[in-house]
């Protein structure tokens, strides 16, 4: 399939600033449903960092399109039942339990849900946060940093390496923070301190 031109899509502007508000959306909705509900949850992943990096320098926010959601596995039936209340259906899609809008959202545009006290992969060094590792935001609950960077260490994958470097440039972390995690977590993160420009 060829390339489209940029000339071709006349609202491109558009469609891009509503990607990110689609994004918003989904995610003030589901924490307000989960909130109603008085359902513990985090924010976690990239709107957890773009809402720390915020309170430094919101011209270094990172867009995501992702809407991730740390909650306790006990709490998963009345999630889904809050959340179907609110016009979303509960899936399990390639070992990802999510939230997928009505009536025609897609498992990538879900809110993707971890499960507090348990590793994503069975290879993890570290089992996931508590959902009272979390910080009241004025909207919604945020993974708290330090938690926020262990999870980050143990994903490692290029995305969250990113993160880090966001967070170290910013002063968010320091060359003291290695010290707050297992050997083999603080070994990368000494890694991103050593070139946070990558």
């Amino acid at each position: 399939m060829p390339t489209p031109s940029i000339a071709d899509i006349p609202d491109l502007w558009e469609r891009m600033v509503r990607a990110v508000q689609k994004v918003e959306e989904r995610l003030l909705r589901s924490t307000a449903t989960l909130e109603a509900a008085g359902i513990p949850y985090a924010v976690i992943g990239g709107n957890a960092v773009a809402a720390w990096v915020a309170t430094i320098d919101e011209g270094a926010v990172r867009n995501t399109r992702d809407v991730d959601i740390l909650i306790r596995r006990e709490d998963l039936p009345r999630a889904i039942a809050a959340m179907d209340g609110a016009g979303w259906d509960y899936a399990h899609v390639n070992q990802v339990d999510l939230f997928v809008e009505r009536p025609d959202g897609k498992p990538s545009q879900g809110v993707h849900l971890l499960f507090a006290g348990e590793k994503v992969k069975d290879t993890d060094p570290v089992p996931a946060p508590d959902t009272s590792e979390a910080e009241q935001g004025r909207r919604f609950k945020v993974l708290n940093v330090e938690a926020l960077v262990r999870m980050k260490l143990v994903a490692f994958r290029r995305k969250d390496q990113v993160h880090l470097q966001d967070m170290t440039r910013l002063g968010l972390i320091d060359a003291s923070w290695p010290d707050k995690y297992p050997q083999v977590l603080a070994a990368r993160l000494r890694e991103i301190l050593a070139d946070p420009d990558g």
